[in-house]
């Protein structure tokens, strides 16, 4: 195994791809109870237009399949429904879908191996019938019905629809009863034989362990599979350009909600440490434009037009990349206008040094932090793998970081012209 070393948080991640192309990746923690597992394989609701290995032909498939594939995967021949094993076993287990990654976990103090056991027959062993399909298409029917109305789902994906002209990351990634409704047993084996082979997929396992023996326990699960070529994503062409500056939906809310978005470029320079830095950078002009210390945020709180912490973030993936800035609001409007002011402002004037230090340690610290729970640890380097990127390098670059590179980011990335606002009121 490749061993990787940080001494700022004396940790060390243990790296082994095997030959079906697998990648496993632990990170010891010495003494510590909780245990933790998650198998991930690189494809999310994004893909849906994609080159099989091996064929000429593009297939295209309905919206939403990569979640649909993730709710049928605990459905077993037998009977059973592997969630509820992993539940009776005493453990934690869950699943997700992102954009760009389907994840399958749990976490416990007892039980591990049994429940290794479950999760990787079930990860490799799908079963769909046309059956079991149809009565699940009416499951996440009700699904999509129930974040329809949901205000924090709708004025975020309000946002990238304001933003993005094609890109696939403005479809919500449950998909809709439409799209839903296409899909059948046949696209759902295909997707899996494509996307589930252990070439495309990534476990990581971190809780008090002898890296070699729980490898060779992950080795004694494994189906034998044969080599696979590359997975070519096809993704529309997107412009730089926005789609409209302003949305407005009325739902049933006591305060309005708001997201900010502004639209960066997606990030295609090779070297990994440059977009790892971009992100620290503008994690941490975020913080110092409307982080609970800033300027802005004790005026906006102090005249009760914001409540409470607001949510600072920058996304990016294959195709996209844009900030994310979200809270409740009594006027959002107000709100950006004077964010657009105190950026402009900041542009003109420079940052202080002083709170570019105390920024940049915080910033830090909360990197440091991350390593203590096994769960975020575990999420974060299999995110970050599936991105090109070690998250040891946040910790590394982190130092490299300086308020002239600030200066230069805000010029480059917090442009007028791609900023959009986004609300959800009241009727």
């Amino acid at each position: 195994m490749q061993v990787i070393e940080n001494l700022k948080v004396k940790e060390k991640l243990f790296v082994e791809k095997l030959q079906n192309g697998l990648t496993v990746m632990i990170i010891p923690k010495k003494d510590i109870q909780k245990k933790y597992m998650i198998w991930g394989t690189n494809y999310g609701s994004n893909d849906n237009k994609f080159i099989v290995p091996g064929e000429q032909n593009v297939t295209e498939v309905p919206n939403g399949v990569a979640h649909f594939l993730e709710h049928k995967m605990f459905e077993q021949e037998n009977g059973t429904n592997s969630l509820d094993v992993l539940t009776a076993l005493g453990v934690n287990a869950n699943a997700y879908t992102t954009n760009d990654h389907t994840a399958y976990l749990f976490e416990c103090t007892d039980n591990f191996y049994e429940a290794m056991d479950e999760l990787m027959d079930y990860v490799q062993h799908p079963y769909f019938t046309d059956e079991n399909v149809e009565k699940e298409k009416g499951i996440i029917g009700q699904e999509i019905s129930m974040y329809d109305d949901y205000p924090d789902w709708r004025v975020y994906l309000n946002t990238l629809e304001a933003m993005y002209h094609n890109n696939p990351i403005k479809i919500d990634i449950t998909g809709t009863k439409e799209t839903i409704s296409k899909i059948d047993k046949d696209i759902l084996y295909k997707c899996y034989n494509t996307f589930y082979h252990p070439s495309n997929m990534v476990i990581v396992i971190s809780g008090d362990f002898q890296p070699e023996k729980i490898l060779e326990e992950v080795k004694k699960r494994l189906i034998t599979n044969k080599p696979s070529g590359e997975i070519k994503r096809i993704y529309p062409e997107e412009p730089a350009s926005i789609v409209k500056k302003e949305i407005v939906q009325n739902l049933e809310v006591s305060i309005p909600m708001y997201t900010i978005g502004i639209k960066d470029v997606e990030n295609n320079n090779e070297d990994k440490s440059f977009i790892v830095k971009k992100d620290i950078g503008i994690d941490i002009l975020l913080n110092l434009i409307l982080g609970r210390s800033s300027n802005l945020y004790q005026e906006l709180y102090k005249n009760s037009i914001i409540f409470g912490e607001q949510s600072l973030s920058y996304e990016f993936g294959k195709g996209y990349a844009h900030i994310l800035i979200s809270g409740i609001s009594s006027n959002p409007k107000e709100l950006f206008t004077k964010f657009k002011y105190t950026v402009n402002k900041l542009k003109e004037e420079g940052i202080n040094e002083e709170d570019f230090q105390r920024l940049k340690k915080m910033a830090y610290g909360n990197y440091v932090r991350e390593y203590d729970d096994v769960q975020n640890v575990s999420r974060m380097f299999l995110a970050d793998y599936f991105k090109g990127i070690c998250s040891f390098d946040y910790l590394e670059n982190i130092e490299t970081i300086n308020s002239e590179y600030l200066d230069q980011l805000l010029k480059d990335v917090f442009k007028e012209d791609k900023m959009v606002l986004s609300i959800v009121e009241n009727k």
